[in-house]
């Protein structure tokens, strides 16, 4: 099992920014995929960023060049950076893990933040 914990939300104007992080715990060594993912209210939740494995990450296009995922030297944490923020990034944010090397119906998925932007 493991167990993902997530903070950094809160409220911030558009063009301002907000880090996130998603603490691991649990068999995180078996953990082959980690990301963001998020929800806006009345919408389905969306893949935002993702870090696989040696390092290599793919973005959704609306936070190309604004948002950055990364992961600390022992993979136990995941962070999302979060800059130029606009309104249409308010979402509650859910940070995802799987042993796969792309998410699956058996992802590992934490309580969520919320990230409010204010126009």
């Amino acid at each position: 099992q493991v167990q993902l914990v997530e903070s950094g939300g809160g409220l911030v104007q558009a063009g301002g920014s907000l880090r996130l992080s998603c603490a691991a715990s649990g068999s995180i060594s078996t953990i082959n995929v980690l990301g963001w993912y998020r929800q806006a209210l009345g919408k389905n939740r969306e893949l935002v960023a993702m870090i696989i494995g040696g390092g290599l990450t793919s973005y959704t296009d609306s936070v190309k060049g604004r948002f950055t995922i990364s992961r600390d030297y022992a993979r136990k944490s995941v962070f999302l950076q979060m800059n130029s923020l606009k309104p249409e990034d308010t979402a509650v944010y859910y940070c995802a893990a799987d042993r796969r090397p792309i998410f699956s119906t058996n992802a590992y998925w934490g309580q969520g933040t919320q990230v409010t932007v204010s126009s």
